[in-house]
């Protein structure tokens, strides 16, 4: 460690930049760490002290480290703003596979989880069944001369008729490409609409925050506080101007990490401000699907020019069934076909015939009710079992989607506080892996049975009692 190659022709500045910022990525030097003293990484190196501190300022300003006089440089612990070195080949990175190396997400995986309710999936009971026709090998053939540019025209068509029916969108066949998810509809448009160095905004907290796709596209991520209704416009406002935004995407239904959806007349005011600076919105609403009762309709049908849509069938069918599309103008869909084309993206006509089949399926509105009544009785039996944990956990309400929002309310707490769920087998998911707060985690309240939630509860209130907080125990 801390030794450069000294057959490389390039700057030494630069190796070391390089270097640490590997060391991050693999996790040699984790979030919080402490690097050693100037002088004695300088000697390590064997640089000048000047050079090592042309390193180490190019990487604060990258957003890779943080340097506090009197406090010496230790490794961020936040995202926001971090960007790679100007000579990244951020296609290279995305086609390599991606680990994350969260010491938290380590030691989870390490585990033996007796409860899951890190899972961003409903259960295996709770995904709906349908029966699949039997297709032969000459049958698939012939529905893949079916598929085009922009995916399986049948589904295609089903997505279009399903958009109208649920949102109100009134839109044709050329408006729509399917991905494999929404992780490759999102990769899609950061290739196609932003270039390196250019910035984004997202929601704070935001499952966004932890993706890859950012990092190695060379994408600066700016996180926007929330309140009640939804994302804050004025800080939302100064970020455009000082960050000189290029997108904005958002999960304003059911928000992933929050659960909280965006007020009808927040989200008027967003779009104003948007179109003001002609700053894109990228829509996520891959929650929709799973609402308990009505909510504000989607930003795409206030501003169709303005919003890009995206939506999935992961949330509902489970990952098995991997598709999303993203819903747009003729010439940004054709544009993103045709990256997704050069980049042999393409998607199998098994699993759209899949989804088409399940869409299709007279039997699938009374199915999907089911599921949300079973929903809405899991969150109403949460909601009870929280009642004695108010004092010290706040908790936002569930109104539809798969999580629910608990935030510490006693004493600030550090990101080992949370291993205490670790030690008893159950997996959580803190804040600070969408964030850089450490108040609060996500549960998926949708994987909890009775067995499972007295048992939940039971960790909640030993842990509770640990750090500190009261419980009501009447």
């Amino acid at each position: 460690m801390w030794q450069l190659d000294e057959k490389s022709k390039r700057p030494i500045y630069q190796q070391i930049m390089e270097q640490i910022i590997s060391y991050i990525q693999n996790g040699q030097l984790h979030p919080g760490d402490r690097l050693p003293a100037e002088r004695t990484l300088a000697t390590y190196y064997g640089v000048n002290r000047s050079t090592l501190v042309h390193a180490l300022a190019e990487l604060t300003a990258l957003g890779w480290l943080d340097r506090k006089r009197g406090s010496g440089t230790v490794v961020s612990e936040g995202k926001w703003g971090r960007s790679g070195t100007p000579r990244v080949d951020w296609r290279q990175h995305f086609r390599r596979e991606f680990q994350h190396h969260e010491p938290f997400l380590t030691k989870m995986h390490a585990l033996p989880i007796a409860l899951d309710l890190y899972s961003g999936e409903l259960p295996l009971d709770l995904i709906p069944d349908f029966q699949l026709p039997a297709y032969t090998w000459e049958e698939l053939l012939l529905e893949e001369k079916k598929q085009g540019l922009h995916g399986y025209q049948p589904l295609l068509e089903l997505i279009c008729q399903r958009l109208k029916q649920e949102e109100g969108l009134g839109l044709s066949t050329d408006q729509i490409l399917i991905t494999a998810g929404a992780q490759q509809a999102l990769f899609l448009l950061l290739q196609v609409m932003l270039q390196a160095g250019d910035s984004v905004a997202i929601e704070d907290p935001s499952f966004l925050y932890s993706l890859p796709i950012f990092e190695a596209a060379d994408i600066s991520l700016y996180g926007v506080p929330m309140d009640e209704a939804g994302i804050e416009l004025a800080a939302l406002e100064q970020m455009i101007v000082s960050k000189k935004l290029k997108l904005l995407i958002l999960n304003p239904t059911f928000q992933n990490p929050t659960g909280k959806t965006m007020a009808k007349k927040r989200r008027e005011q967003l779009l104003a401000l948007c179109q003001k600076y002609q700053l894109p919105v990228v829509e996520d609403d891959v929650f929709s699907e799973l609402r308990f009762g009505s909510v504000p309709p989607a930003l795409k049908k206030t501003a169709p020019h303005q919003v890009i849509y995206l939506g999935s069938l992961s949330k509902l069918f489970g990952s098995s069934i991997k598709i999303g599309w993203i819903v747009a103008d003729p010439e940004l869909i054709r544009r993103l076909a045709e990256a997704k084309q050069t980049l042999d993206f393409s998607i199998s006509v098994f699993p759209q015939v899949v989804a088409h089949t399940a869409l299709f399926d007279p039997a699938f509105e009374k199915k999907r009710a089911m599921l949300v009544t079973e929903l809405k009785k899991r969150a109403t039996a949460f909601t009870q079992a929280m009642q004695p944990f108010l004092s010290a956990w706040e908790y936002e309400p569930i109104e539809g989607g798969l999580y629910a929002w608990l935030t510490f309310r006693t004493k600030k707490l550090t990101r080992k506080d949370w291993q205490l769920f670790l030690d008893r087998h159950i997996a959580i998911a803190p804040a600070f892996l969408f964030s850089e707060a450490t108040q609060a985690m996500r549960i998926n309240y949708t994987r909890l049975e009775a067995k499972e939630r007295q048992q939940f509860f039971a960790v909640l209130a030993e842990i509770t009692k640990i750090l500190g907080g009261p419980l009501d125990e009447k």
